[in-house]
């Protein structure tokens, strides 16, 4: 298990520049994508001269390893009440990840929400993840990335896996253990980074696990791009929900969408991206079990 506040922590080079170590604890067949824009966020807080971040948009431009990330953040634009940071990150020769966070001082405007939080039951009215292992309703994962969080599947039960297409969403309850709330409003606003980089495979399983059953798929799709768009902090929340949905998977490639829900219902950011459909080796494949969510 890792900690979330050690795990993505930055050491300042100077000139706008840092480094982070990756902890092999985020592993999904390497680092998760979502762990290193994290790592990203935490950058530009270091950098931005306003509060709140309002977007964060990345490329993931290449695999990453569990070797050291330089990060080298830019501002692009600074104003009053907005502005724009670019962080780069690379691995040696080899940039893996460009990013671009817009950043807003605190205003005043119009409000409305109209939004519908999916009518799932509380954290607390539903058994484990660790439980639902125990019971043999779903196989242990194979790679970390899972122990650092109490998680509280929705969608899957006893009947899985299913013997037709179901709708391709995915609803889970997530807590970062061994802390689970920050206080640090940019490593909490990377928390919902990582969390809305999570949706894009679990959300598209429900649609053809029909054809494999208890075999891995024999793809992957890693992510190609990554928009998270945040609504509202909620830094005391330890349990958020994430909703995912894969409407369409064409042409080699993936598109989803994720939102992140407080325990009250609200909506707490909101994401899309695509991914790009890739054969999974034979030597991957022998590890591999249909909880991760790279298979």
């Amino acid at each position: 298990m890792g900690d979330f506040a050690i795990d993505t922590t930055i050491e300042p080079t100077g000139e706008g520049r840092y480094r982070a170590a990756l902890c092999p604890d985020w592993e999904i067949w390497g680092p998760v994508g979502g762990y290193v824009a994290a790592i990203a966020m935490r950058a530009v807080g270091a950098e931005a001269s306003l509060a709140r971040p309002a977007s964060f948009f990345c490329h993931y431009l290449r695999a990453t390893r569990f070797d050291p990330i330089d990060l080298r953040v830019t501002p692009i634009r600074r104003g009053r009440s907005a502005e724009s940071l670019r962080v780069q990150v690379a691995q040696g020769e080899r940039e893996v990840m460009d990013a671009t966070v817009c950043v807003v001082a605190e205003g005043e405007g119009l409000e409305h929400e109209v939004t519908s939080c999916p009518e799932v039951p509380a954290p607390d009215e539903l058994e484990s993840l660790a439980a639902h292992i125990e019971n043999g309703v779903v196989a242990p994962p194979t790679t970390p990335f899972w122990d650092n969080f109490d998680a509280r599947p929705i969608d899957r039960g006893q009947d899985w896996p299913p013997t037709e297409p179901n709708d391709p969403i995915w609803h889970e309850w997530l807590r970062f253990v061994p802390t689970s709330t920050f206080d640090d409003p940019w490593l909490d606003a990377a928390r919902y980074v990582l969390l809305c980089d999570l949706p894009l495979w679990p959300s598209t399983t429900p649609q053809h696990a029909w054809k494999w059953g208890d075999q891995p798929s024999g793809w992957t799709a890693p992510t190609l791009d990554l928009y998270v768009a945040f609504h509202r902090p909620v830094p005391r929340e330890p349990w958020l929900l994430v909703d995912g949905y894969a409407p369409i998977a064409a042409h080699g490639l993936l598109g989803w969408t994720g939102r992140l829900w407080s325990s009250t219902g609200q909506l707490v950011a909101s994401s899309t991206g695509q991914g790009i459909f890739r054969r999974v080796p034979t030597h991957q494949m022998e590890r591999s079990t249909g909880r991760d969510p790279a298979v």
